[in-house]
């Protein structure tokens, strides 16, 4: 999955490539397993839009690089693309970084490509999340208003963290949307890093409101370094808190409802139909407190790490994150000894 030959392009039933591609942009991550999640999303949407070549990029430290993936369509005989961001909410990566390298490609090249909005706020995806936090909970509780199980679970949705408060709030809005849509007794939403409040800082607080079962959620695609931590910051808190019933739920992964979140997607931008909301953009507007990044220029700073790094091997299989501890301790160290 590392090198750019194990891409695979989803062909029409002729055999033929048409003339129109899909080009999936995903993050990237030095985890093995994430970048295998990814790959096998991209093939389940190629089910679902089999009469299109189709190709997936990562923006850093994964292969294929998108412009990898975009010389495989060309390759196809594609003359047009659609590109879709393979990520939750737009924030910095959507707004700038996938776009600068679409336009930069797209002028070098000529070939026009029709930039997706981000999945973001939808139904299906309310509705994939509460398939994964359903899972999580006891049989007996019925996801119905007023069900007295559900009346006494917490539930701590953790999205990623931006600087951009817009998609900040966008995961509290699905904390939300989930609360109210199964019958739970209380939600809270938490971020794995860049903003407030972080996992551990906010189950401490949370525990103290009395409910007696906790569920968290990761509001997160694949799996990756975040997702180990979110998960480890749920054993510490629940080692400390032994009665009480503290949950994982799974994240999102490749759910049949977002793989057709990203038909859908990739189908707007076909039809034009693919306008971001741009009214709470603090690169468009003055939001309160980020008013000087309005008007900031679009560009990418991705250029400096694409495809860097191997998938990291300390862990077999899944990433633990296990070794973040072991970094923390030898800089703390180090800082001491000077």
């Amino acid at each position: 999955m590392a090198q750019e030959e194990s891409m695979e392009l989803c062909w029409d039933g002729a055999g033929a490539p048409g003339k129109l591609g899909i080009m999936v942009c995903g993050h990237g991550s030095r985890n093995p397993k994430a970048v295998a999640e990814f790959a096998r999303l991209t093939k389940g949407l190629g089910r679902l839009l089999p009469h299109h070549p189709m190709a997936y990029g990562y923006l850093e430290f994964a292969h294929p690089i998108i412009s990898a993936g975009l010389d495989r369509l060309r390759s196809a005989g594609v003359e047009r693309v659609v590109a879709v961001p393979g990520m939750l909410f737009a924030a910095g990566h959507v707004k700038n970084d996938i776009p600068a390298l679409l336009n930069h490609y797209s002028a070098a090249t000529g070939l026009p490509i029709s930039y997706g909005r981000e999945l973001g706020i939808d139904a299906r995806m309310v509705r994939a999340a509460a398939a994964r936090i359903a899972a999580a909970l006891p049989r007996e509780t019925s996801g119905e208003p007023g069900d007295p199980m559900g009346q006494d679970t917490m539930l701590v949705v953790v999205g990623r963290g931006s600087r951009d408060p817009d998609a900040n709030g966008n995961v509290a809005k699905i904390t939300r949307m989930l609360v109210e849509g199964l019958g739970l007794g209380w939600g809270e939403t938490c971020y794995a890093g860049v903003t407030f409040p972080q996992v551990e800082e906010g189950l401490r607080r949370i525990v103290g409101l009395g409910y007696g079962r906790i569920v968290v959620f990761p509001y997160f695609l694949f799996s990756g370094v975040l997702v180990s931590r979110i998960y480890r910051a749920v054993d510490q808190v629940a080692a400390d808190y032994p009665q009480l019933d503290i949950r994982k739920a799974t994240y999102l992964s490749d759910h049949p409802l977002v793989l057709d979140t990203f038909r859908a997607r990739a189908q707007e931008a076909l039809e034009g139909n693919n306008a971001m909301n741009c009214a709470l953009c603090k690169y468009r507007t003055q939001v309160l407190g980020f008013e000087s990044e309005k008007g900031a220029p679009q560009q990418s700073h991705h250029h400096h790490h694409e495809g860097l790094g191997e998938p990291c091997n300390l862990c077999p299989g899944d990433c633990t994150g296990a070794c973040e501890e072991d970094v923390k301790a030898k800089v703390h160290a180090h800082s001491h000894h000077h």
